[in-house]
């Protein structure tokens, strides 16, 4: 299966609402309206990952940001944190198994995603990435528990670390959107349950993309770089934090 063809933007930032239809399809054959997601990092809700499940398909989840709030669409005004995630999800009843996590709050996502993944079960992740960092590169930020970004390409996690990440839990990485701003995991039981096949699937070389966004598109670049040098770690001295 090659995700790319099925890239489609209808409130996502990019193509991902297209891929993530595509998925479900896969994994579950049709958009039952008791499903539930989780997204967090949506601003406003306007532009992001879930939206389309919310309205289209009659899903229920939890939208959460720093910024912004909206009783309607569920949407909780939260400081997301390793510290805080798992207290915020019982707080709003997230069930221990949740159909699609959408991960986009620009800088700590590695460690929340972390926090997650030790707790709670998901069929489909969708994660934001730091494509600066080439596909053979292990790199994520230094943790700092109200860390922001702020314009540069310091932020997040590399999609090798992510991938290791994923790979521990038992999740596979199955594709990256064109524009190199988010990739996407299944479970493994999914895979193996539905006989998924995907496009250069165990490549990560061959999924990587370099960014297409920001100040340059060229691998390596994307957002300008950090004034500050700040170091980064590799998976295993974040995974022991």
């Amino acid at each position: 299966m090659d995700l790319e063809i099925y890239e489609r933007k209808v409130f996502s930032q990019n193509g991902e609402d297209g891929v993530t239809v595509k998925l479900i399809d896969m994994i579950y054959g049709e958009f039952n309206k008791f499903r539930n997601f989780v997204e967090f990092g949506v601003q406003d809700g306007v532009e992001c990952n879930t939206r389309i499940l919310r309205e289209q398909f009659g899903w229920k989840g939890l939208s959460m940001d720093g910024s912004n709030e909206n009783k309607k669409i569920f949407l909780k005004k939260e400081f997301v944190t390793k510290e805080n995630i798992v207290s915020l999800f019982k707080k709003y009843n997230v069930p221990e198994k949740i159909d699609l996590l959408s991960v986009d709050i620009d800088f700590n996502d590695f460690y929340v995603l972390k926090e997650i993944l030790k707790n709670y079960t998901c069929d489909i992740i969708i994660c934001e990435y730091n494509s600066s960092h080439l596909a053979n590169e292990d790199k994520i930020i230094i943790y700092k528990w109200d860390g922001c970004w702020d314009g540069s390409n310091y932020f997040g996690a590399s999609l090798l670390s992510l991938e290791k990440l994923a790979n521990k839990y038992n999740y596979s990485l199955v594709y990256c959107d064109k524009r190199g701003v988010n990739c996407f995991f299944v479970h493994n039981d999914k895979i193996k349950e539905k006989n998924l096949q995907f496009k250069n699937f165990g490549c990560i070389e061959k999924i990587y993309r370099p960014p297409d966004y920001g100040c340059y598109n060229t691998p390596g670049e994307g957002h300008p770089q950090d004034k500050l040098n700040r170091k980064y770690i590799t998976f295993e001295q974040a995974i022991n934090l």
